[in-house]
């Protein structure tokens, strides 16, 4: 079944709890969901913990806020993170 926001893209550039709940509800209805995470840190929610995912360092906090979502980091600073993320923001819906 199609959910409400299939075909919607949308741009997670939130951390911790309130934006990526908000964007992890979206990706439930449908919308596929693109979260860019700071270069070498990430979400500050990965490393809330414990409790932490076995095998990994990412906590289950972070794991819970963020199912249905892509992950790439980016240092947006940076010209070449900044081309990324600008292409990226061309062809989303939702930033």
């Amino acid at each position: 079944m199609a959910g409400a926001l299939d075909g919607v893209r949308v741009i997670d550039m939130t951390r911790v709890v309130a934006g990526p709940l908000c964007a992890q509800i979206m990706g439930d209805l449908g919308a596929d969901i693109a979260k860019i995470e700071r270069r070498g840190h990430g979400d500050d929610l990965r490393a809330l913990g414990p409790p932490f995912i076995e095998g990994t360092d990412d906590s289950a906090y972070f794991v819970t806020l963020n199912r249905n979502k892509r992950s790439v980091s980016l240092d947006f600073t940076q010209p070449e993170g900044a081309a990324i993320l600008k292409r990226m923001v061309a062809n989303a819906d939702v930033l």
